[in-house]
């Protein structure tokens, strides 16, 4: 019988497969969502061990992070080396330790150097070793404004630690969640042309504004663009969502920049043109107003009136200059949605488009996927070739991610099979940002 966590390894994603990630499990209340970090990190792929201290051992038990993980957890240290056989050279190491909950005292220890328990002792290995460790603390958030608390973070920081926060709740600095914790995880395992890549994400519906209190817009949810972000942000790149009027949740860890209308989101490339030109990326699923008008001062009164003119205008379109500002080697991918239109009518729309506003590839949809969980999409590049991706959006957005990637990375060279995507040879992306730029808040409370 297969193990149950085998059985989900994957659901999510692939892109944890042969990762090796050990987990220190330390004595927080907070220990009892372990199982829950640990399934998350398994449905991306992984393969996860644990260690425990003695006190985590009160608070849930090593049978349930077995039934977790798979493997038996370490509980102390023995003739076995488990310390070095996990996080030393050599075959089988981890490749990242995550220690979550961090406490306090488990905290100083690291930071001072002091290995009692077996997993401050896989923590020096691993420090030793230069296996990356990605730390979420848990505790009173009165403990995590002492002054010897917050020195330990921020040596441990000065270090190369990843430090984790979850939000400060009724006066408790809680865990990560643990989809924070495996986004944290896969964005710092990233392999690939993503890897330290500035990525610009534009989504969302605009709103032309009648009055100061009402708007036309276009139909969005905004869900396309966050799975754009949150999948860009997986495969390792630096990513910045600029949100129009969204129906769906950006996850804490992506930075968002907020417009409303056309001329906000014009306003706000210009404020931001050197962030997209160091982009190796723009993505622009945004449903933009054709139309504007000039808004009138304070509310229209309703009372009385049983009909209302309105005068439309052509709005500024926005991807040329997106195009202008951000011009190769950028790569601009431009969205382009029908009503009701067959695949030919997508495909000449889409390929006009490229054409018009300079797109490298053109996603073309139909209306019909607005608000839907999924999608039937055709890819475009502007040099041939074409290709249909369905299924849920998150996987969408994978799949598009990684297509663009073999562009960047110039895998395949040469023309592609009748009917496959054709990919470029580009040349190399001079303004590719380098490192990791996953923003973090700073000590808990």
């Amino acid at each position: 019988m297969v193990h149950p966590s085998r059985a989900i390894r994957g659901r999510t994603s692939r892109l944890l497969d042969g990762r090796k990630i050990l987990i220190g499990v330390s004595g927080s209340i907070a220990a009892i969502e372990v199982p829950k970090i640990v399934r998350e990190l398994i449905r991306h792929g992984a393969e996860v061990r644990a260690v425990m201290t003695s006190e985590a051992i009160r608070i849930v038990s090593p049978e349930a992070i077995e039934f977790a993980t798979g493997h038996p957890p370490v509980l102390k240290l023995s003739g076995g080396v488990e310390h070095v056989t996990l996080l030393g050279p050599g075959e089988g190491r981890a490749d990242l330790y995550l220690i979550a909950p961090a406490t306090a005292n488990t905290i100083a220890k690291i930071a001072h150097g002091i290995d009692d328990t077996a997993v401050t002792s896989c923590a020096s290995v691993a420090l030793g070793g230069g296996v990356p460790i990605v730390l979420a603390p848990a505790m009173h958030s009165l403990m995590g404004q002492n002054p010897a608390v917050v020195e330990s973070l921020e040596k441990l920081r000065a270090w190369g630690v990843e430090l984790l926060f979850g939000p400060s709740v009724e006066g408790e600095a809680k865990i990560a969640s643990p989809e924070d914790i495996a986004a944290a995880v896969l964005h710092r395992l990233a392999t690939g042309p993503w890897k330290g890549a500035r990525v610009t994400v534009v989504g969302g519906a605009s709103r032309e504004p009648i009055d100061a209190v009402r708007s036309i817009t276009n139909q969005s949810s905004g869900a396309t663009a966050v799975a754009l972000a949150t999948q860009a942000f997986y495969r390792g790149a630096d990513v910045e969502l600029w949100a129009g009027a969204l129906e769906v949740a950006v996850p804490g860890w992506i930075p968002v920049r907020r417009w409303r209308g056309v001329s906000d989101l014009l306003a706000l490339a210009h404020q931001r043109r050197n962030e997209l030109r160091r982009s190796v990326a723009v993505l622009v699923p945004a449903a933009l107003s054709d139309f504007t008008l000039e808004p009138r001062a304070g509310k229209i009164a309703s009372r009385g009136t049983d009909r209302l003119t309105l005068t439309l205008v052509r709005a500024p379109k926005v991807l040329p200059e997106l195009r202008r500002l951000a011009p190769a080697p950028t790569r601009l991918v431009a969205y382009k949605l029908l009503a009701g239109e067959g695949a030919d009518a997508l495909e000449k729309e889409g390929r006009r488009l490229a054409e018009e506003v300079g797109a490298d590839w053109v996603v073309a949809n139909d209306v019909s996927a607005v608000g839907q969980a999924e999608a039937n999409v055709l890819v475009l590049p502007r040099e041939g070739g074409r290709r249909w991706i369905r299924g849920p959006k998150a996987e969408i957005a994978g799949k598009l991610l990684d297509d663009l990637g073999r562009e960047l990375m110039d895998l395949s060279s040469g023309p592609a099979p009748p009917g496959e995507l054709k990919s470029r040879r580009p040349r190399a992306h001079p303004r590719r940002s380098a490192g990791r730029r996953a923003r973090r808040r700073s000590v808990p409370g």
